[in-house]
């Protein structure tokens, strides 16, 4: 065929670098090759030459990347139809002018590891990040985030609101709202004079947000999300020469649920319909560790005190908040002069439960909690998609994972050898484009994760617990058929697709952690009861003695609840939370009245060193 290229040819993409860490890929392909050793030297640089030149580029500049997080929030969105009472106009609006990936997951079902693999590029199989009280500098101490490549390249980065677990990471950021210098993401927020407002407390285990309630007062005087879209609106009208990374945080619908009252006025109480995906049975056919994950106490003790409604109302209402606050931010980029050159990117960390599965919260692997709004909207000239998007739906597997490499081909940074997920910018240039990639959840355990395809879902546990749902039958995941006579082949099907190898849980070294003071007891002496609080965390005991030790737990009435030995120069992780009081006594010492100390929990990343005596 004469030309330069056949459309028979694969040929291999090659990229040449351009300008201030912008890379061209021109696709050599064999018909190219042989073009190009039939004509002289001469032709061969003069077509280089125009290659260059043509580049299509924003008066020669490199497009902007405006990446907007919502925290916490599953598929209830219009364009989902996850809830049929959702109202997110704002996020539906962008949806329809970009790619919407339909099957998008989140790389763990938790802020922190999703967080930090969105923002590293890095799997939490991978970095041993699983769980969001782990620390990202602990695990990943020279990781590059995101802000900082871009910025490595010529970029501007800034950023306001919640884009990493409860820290900014300064030195990753040009600027930030609030000052990054605080490491405080969260601009003031107006709340109720007295909580609890709607759900009294169940004890310690219950986290303290979990509440629910209008707020009086307008938007301005709210703050919170408010001010962050102010703020980046403001950055959005800015004429700027140079290319700007601009993140944006949007924390509602995280708890707690308080937003303007207006909000929740949009859902009257009689009204509202329980979600779509519960069933009361639901539960039937898991297996024990899927019971026992599915299970927690919160949805009862919402339910005992007939808060299940008012609660929906209130996950709605925060819902209606974010995309109002989402709509101001579109507003101000679609009115300002960088419209025709930003790249905008939306997603959330993962999804929620309320009620399905009998689970309230997140950290389970079902569909409903790691399914995910994702929508990527790329303008015409964009280096690594000349055309831009295309409005579209896509429904391949994809995950959060994949941003990072994304918006690196884009805007033609160098690629990473440390990202884990493939590029989705074959899916935006065209939505049917082959795909073999499954898309993997990881829980807070290594060895058990949720694999995702287009028709299929399977779920292991470490424990080789299995199940199997057929999406296309059953989107709520209500039946089971991983014990089905005929799955077998699905499941080795799936089971060659998932991962194999799993980092260990990374724990930082006993040096870097909070001495707990150790405080003797006297023989006859009792230790104080616990007064705990606040969520659960590891804390490492160490038993430097040279005996046997035991352990246990004092409960709130002054009761010694066992949990174990530990051996000499051993370390043990034992959950616990803030206020707990844990003993220390000789192996079988309780029968013997030979207590020798205990410690009070009052640090988070804590180690407990037990003496010699």
């Amino acid at each position: 065929m004469n030309g330069l290229t056949s459309p028979h040819d694969e040929g291999k993409n090659v990229r040449f670098p351009f300008h201030s860490g912008l890379f061209m890929t021109l696709k050599i392909t064999p018909s190219l090759l042989g073009f190009l050793h039939s004509v002289s030297p001469n032709s061969i640089l003069a077509f280089f030459c125009l290659c260059f030149i043509c580049i299509p580029v924003f008066g020669g500049s490199k497009p902007n990347v405006l990446f907007i997080a919502i925290d916490d929030l599953n598929d209830w969105v219009g364009c989902l139809d996850g809830h049929p009472q959702t109202r997110t106009p704002n996020l539906d609006r962008l949806a329809a002018s970009g790619v919407l990936f339909d099957n998008a997951h989140c790389p763990a079902p938790a802020c922190n590891p999703s967080r930090t693999a969105v923002f590293t590029g890095i799997s939490p199989h991978v970095s041993g990040l699983y769980r969001n009280e782990q620390r990202m500098r602990d695990a990943l101490p020279r990781a590059e985030l995101l802000p900082k490549s871009f910025s490595k390249a010529g970029y501007w980065s800034g950023g306001s609101g919640k884009m990493l677990h409860y820290f900014i990471d300064a030195p990753s950021w040009d600027e930030y709202f609030p000052p990054k210098e605080t490491e405080n993401p969260f601009p003031k927020t107006l709340g109720p004079p007295k909580r609890p407002v709607s759900l009294p407390r169940g004890g310690p285990w219950q986290y303290y947000e979990t509440d629910w309630g209008p707020i009086d007062g307008t938007d301005e005087e709210y703050g919170g999300d408010y001010a962050v879209a102010e703020w980046v609106g403001e950055r959005l009208s800015e004429k700027r020469e140079q290319p700007f990374f601009l993140a944006c945080g949007i924390y509602r619908p995280h708890e707690p649920w308080f937003v303007p009252r207006k909000y929740f006025e949009a859902f009257p109480l009689d009204e509202i319909q329980l979600p779509p995906g519960y069933r009361p049975d639901d539960l039937n056919d898991l297996t024990p560790r899927g019971k026992a994950l599915a299970r927690n106490r919160y949805f009862e003790h919402i339910q005992a005190h007939k808060q299940w409604k008012p609660a929906i109302q209130g996950y709605l209402a925060s819902i209606h908040f974010a995309d109002a606050m989402l709509g101001r931010i579109l507003d101000a980029l679609e009115e300002g002069p960088h419209a025709e050159n930003t790249i905008v990117v939306l997603w959330s960390d993962h999804g929620w439960h309320l009620g399905e599965k009998e689970h309230w919260q997140k950290f389970t692997l079902w569909r409903v909690c790691t399914r995910v709004p994702l929508v990527v909207r790329v303008p015409k000239g964009t280096p690594g998609l000349p055309a831009g998007t295309i409005p579209s739906v896509c429904s391949k597997p994809v995950n959060l994972l994949s941003l990072a490499p994304t918006l690196f081909e884009l805007c033609e940074l160098e690629p990473s050898p440390l990202h884990d997920g493939p590029s989705l910018v074959p899916l935006l240039g065209a939505g049917d484009s082959d795909w073999p990639h499954p898309s993997v959840t990881h829980l807070h355990d290594p060895g058990s994760f949720g694999l995702s395809d287009e028709s299929w879902r399977y779920i292991r546990y470490s424990n080789g617990e299995e199940e199997l749902y057929d999406l296309k039958k059953d989107p709520y995941e209500w039946n089971n058929l991983a014990m089905d006579d005929g799955s077998e082949s699905q499941l080795q099907r799936l089971r060659e697709k998932a991962p194999s190898k799993f980092a260990k849980l990374f724990e930082p070294n006993l040096s870097e952690l909070t001495n707990l003071t150790w405080e003797a007891l006297d023989p006859h002496e009792n230790p104080p009861s616990s007064s705990p609080q606040g969520k659960s965390f590891a804390v490492r005991f160490a038993n430097r003695s040279k005996r046997m030790v035991e352990l246990f737990w004092i409960d709130p009435q002054g009761n010694p609840k066992p949990y174990g030995r530990i051996k000499p120069g051993e370390v043990k992780n034992q959950r616990t939370r803030i206020g707990a009081v844990w003993m220390v006594a000789q192996a079988n010492g309780l029968k013997e009245k030979r207590a020798k100390g205990f410690f009070r929990i009052e640090h988070a990343r804590a180690k407990a060193e037990i003496p010699s005596f």
